[in-house]
C-alpha cells in the first residue's frame, strides 16, 4: 500500500519541521532555544477570550455558514474600509480556518494544471506547496538583502508569461519583515494591469506589526479591486494563532468559488471564535499596538545584537517579526570538522553543538539565508544570538 504521489511530492512545512525536532530535544532534556516558529508569545487579550466565553454560554456552539457569520462579515467589510481603502461588501468576503485555508481555496478556485504562479522570493514556506497542490507551477522571482528582499516591478514584468495567472507575496513579508510601500505597489498594479487574466493575491496577515505606521493594501490602487485578493487573519496581531481565524476579500466571482471549495472541505469556521473575532475587530486595535511596541523593542534588540557578528549581513526589516539573515559567508568552511556545505548544514549544526533552533532560508526560496523569529523573551533572544556568535566564531 502507498500514498498518493501528491503526497510523495509534497514537502513537510519546515518552520512545523524545525520546531518539532526542537521541542523533541527538549523534551530529552536538551538545553533548547527555539526561534523558529512564527507565533506571538504572548497570550490572547483577556477581552477577547471574554468574548469567546460568552459566545459559549450564550449557546453559539452549532454549525456556521460557510463563509462566516453575518456580524463578522459586517465587521470586515467595515474594517476594510476604514483601515485600508477597500470596499467588499459582505458577499465578497469568506472566513476560514486560517488564512492558510483563504490561501489554499483561492489556489484550488482559480488554477487549472500547468498555470504558473509568480511567489515574491523570499516567501512564506507554504506558498508554493500550496500552488503545487492545486496543479499550479511556482516561479520564484528573487530579491536579495541588497533590495531589502523586495522585487522591482521591472523584474516581474519581465517574468510574466502566457501562463502566468497569480501573483502571490507578503507585505509585511514573512520570513523577511519587508515591507512594500505605496509607489512600489503602485509600479506592480500597472505592470498587473497590463495583463487582462492576471491576478494578485496580497498576504496583510502582518498588517498590525508594521513598524513603518503605513500599510498600504494594493487593492485600494484603482483598477486593482477586480484583480486582487486581500487575505489577512486575526493570529499574528491579535495572538490568536491557536484560534485558526482567517479571512478574505475578493472579486465576488472568487470569493463564492472558495465558499464552494471550502464547503466541501471544512465547512465554516468555529462558532464562538468568530463572534470573538467580531470584538478582536471593532476593539482590538489597543492591545495590538502595544504588541507591536514589543515586538519593535525587541527587534532592535536582536538586531545590535547581530550587528556585532561580522560573518553575518542583516537589513533593517520594517515589519512582522523576523530577521532574515544572509549567512552565505559561512558556507565551504567548517565547524569542528563538519563540512558547512549550504546555511542548512550551519542550521542543523547550530541545534546540535549550541541548541538554537532556526529556520534555513532554503525552505523560503533563499538558500543563503536563515530566519530567526523575535517573537520570544528578551533573555532568549539574549541567550540564543550569544550562542549564534559564539558557534560562528568557531567557523573557519
Amino acid at each position: 500500500m502507498k500514498v498518493s504521489q501528491r503526497l510523495e511530492e509534497m514537502q513537510d512545512s519546515a518552520t512545523i519541521k524545525m520546531d518539532q525536532l526542537a521541542r523533541d530535544l527538549k523534551a530529552s532534556g536538551k538545553d533548547i532555544i527555539s526561534l523558529s516558529l512564527g507565533e506571538p508569545d504572548f497570550d490572547t487579550p483577556e477581552f477577547i477570550k471574554e468574548a469567546a466565553w460568552k459566545a459559549l454560554q450564550d449557546g453559539h456552539t452549532k454549525y456556521t455558514p460557510v463563509p462566516g457569520i453575518t456580524e463578522l462579515r459586517k465587521a470586515i467589510s467595515a474594517k476594510f474600509k476604514r483601515e485600508n481603502n477597500l470596499n467588499y461588501s459582505i458577499d465578497e468576503i469568506v472566513v476560514s480556518n486560517g488564512a492558510k485555508q483563504s490561501i489554499a481555496n483561492v489556489c484550488l478556485a482559480l488554477l487549472n494544471p500547468g498555470d504558473e504562479v509568480i511567489l515574491f522570493t523570499p516567501y512564506w514556506v507554504s506558498y508554493f506547496e500550496i500552488v503545487r497542490l492545486a496543479g499550479g507551477n511556482p516561479v520564484e522571482l528573487s530579491a536579495g538583502i541588497e533590495t531589502d528582499f523586495k522585487i522591482t516591478a521591472d523584474q516581474l514584468k519581465k517574468a510574466i508569461t502566457s501562463k502566468t495567472r497569480l501573483i502571490i507575496y507578503s507585505s509585511p513579508c514573512n520570513p523577511t519583515g519587508s515591507v512594500f510601500a505605496e509607489d512600489e505597489l503602485r509600479e506592480i498594479s500597472e505592470v498587473i494591469l497590463a495583463h487582462k487574466n492576471l491576478m494578485v493575491l496580497s498576504d496583510e496577515i502582518y498588517e498590525y506589526i508594521n513598524f513603518t505606521d503605513t500599510h498600504y493594501s494594493i487593492g485600494s490602487i484603482a483598477g486593482m479591486k477586480e484583480r486582487t485578493i486581500t487575505v489577512n487573519g486575526f493570529s499574528k496581531g491579535f495572538a490568536m494563532t491557536g484560534w485558526r481565524l482567517g479571512y478574505m476579500g475578493a472579486p465576488l466571482w472568487l470569493a463564492k468559488g472558495c465558499s464552494k471549495i471550502q464547503s466541501q472541505f471544512t465547512s465554516g469556521a468555529n462558532s464562538f471564535s468568530q463572534v470573538a473575532a467580531v470584538t478582536a475587530i471593532n476593539e482590538g486595535a489597543k492591545a495590538a499596538a502595544e504588541m507591536k511596541k514589543t515586538f519593535l523593542k525587541r527587534k532592535e534588540l536582536v538586531l545590535n545584537l547581530l550587528r556585532e557578528i561580522p560573518s553575518l549581513k542583516v537589513n533593517n526589516p520594517q515589519g512582522a517579526f523576523y530577521i532574515f539573515v544572509d549567512a552565505s559567508s559561512l558556507v565551504g568552511k567548517s565547524l569542528e570538522g563538519i563540512k558547512i556545505n549550504t546555511v542548512d548544514d550551519f542550521c542543523m549544526a547550530l541545534l546540535d553543538k549550541a541548541g538554537v533552533a532556526l529556520v534555513p532560508g532554503s525552505a523560503f526560496g533563499a538558500q543563503d539565508c536563515f530566519r530567526i523569529s523575535y517573537a520570544s523573551s528578551d533573555a532568549d533572544l539574549i541567550e540564543a544570538v550569544q550562542r549564534i556568535k559564539a558557534t560562528v566564531e568557531k567557523i573557519a
